[in-house]
Order: C-alpha cells, then structure tokens, then sequence
C-alpha cells in the first residue's frame, strides 16, 4: 500500500514537471464515435469538463465523463488541462452544487468504464490512461 503511494506520487510528480504537450502521452481524450471534433484545445476541454460550456465546435451537446477522484490518470488529466488538482476541481463541484447552478461529470472507476460510457453514449468526452485500447472510440487530439 505505501509503494503504491509512493509509486502514484513520483508518477504524478515526473507528469507535473513535463510540458503540457508531454501529456498526451500519459493519456488520451476520447469520444463517441460519431462525434465530428478531431481535436480541442485544452482550455476548450476545460470548459467542458467543468461544464462552463456545453457543446462542441460543431453544436454537438457535450457529455463529460470523470474517472474516479483517487485515479492517477484523472489527476494527471486534470492538472494538465483543467490546469488544477482534484482538490481544486471537487471544491468548484460542491460550489456548484450548493448554489444549485449544476452538478458535475459522472465518474467511473476505471479505464473500460470509461471507454463503454464513451462508446454508447452520444456526444460523451473522457480520458483514459496513454495505453488504454480504445477501439469503438474516437480519440481527439489535445492541441
């Protein structure tokens, strides 16, 4: 259990020290298959996964997916695009919530979780670990 902290934390530190780019190695963002948008910016992926903006580029309606507040992909992703930590994101949640304005991005455990949400539901955005199989999805290109 300690080496396994210990292993996340030298992880996370190594993904926090490279560029931004660097990232995309350590995950990929992914979407339904039929979603016309090839690549998005981090700052537009931002926005949706805070809900700040609903839809693509295209009009499509946007439907976030998290994984899990305890996995390492989810805190590399969100250090790297939201640009904060889990922390920081889960305090923006419970604001939102308790002003009743939204509710965040539904979450799922692992990898595959992700990858079927994704796969079966129309407009859905996620992000899965850089080795994931991700047949029966698009992957978009973070620019």
């Amino acid at each position: 259990m300690h080496t396994t902290r210990i292993f996340r934390a030298a992880l996370l530190a190594v993904a926090l020290s490279a560029p931004r780019l660097a990232h995309a190695q350590l995950f990929k963002v992914i979407a339904h298959p039929e979603t016309k948008v090839e690549e998005a910016s981090a700052a537009d992926l931002s926005k949706i996964f805070l809900k700040q903006k609903t839809a693509f580029a295209d009009g499509t309606p946007a439907v976030p997916v998290d994984q899990a507040k305890v996995s390492t992909v989810r805190g590399m992703f969100t250090r790297s695009v939201l640009g904060k930590s889990v922390s920081d994101v889960e305090g923006y949640w419970q604001q939102q919530i308790f002003s009743g304005k939204d509710q965040p991005p539904a979450q799922k455990p692992k990898d595959d979780d992700v990858i079927e949400f994704v796969k079966t539901t129309p407009g859905a955005i996620g992000y899965v670990g850089g080795g994931a199989a991700t047949a029966g999805v698009k992957v978009i290109k973070v620019k």
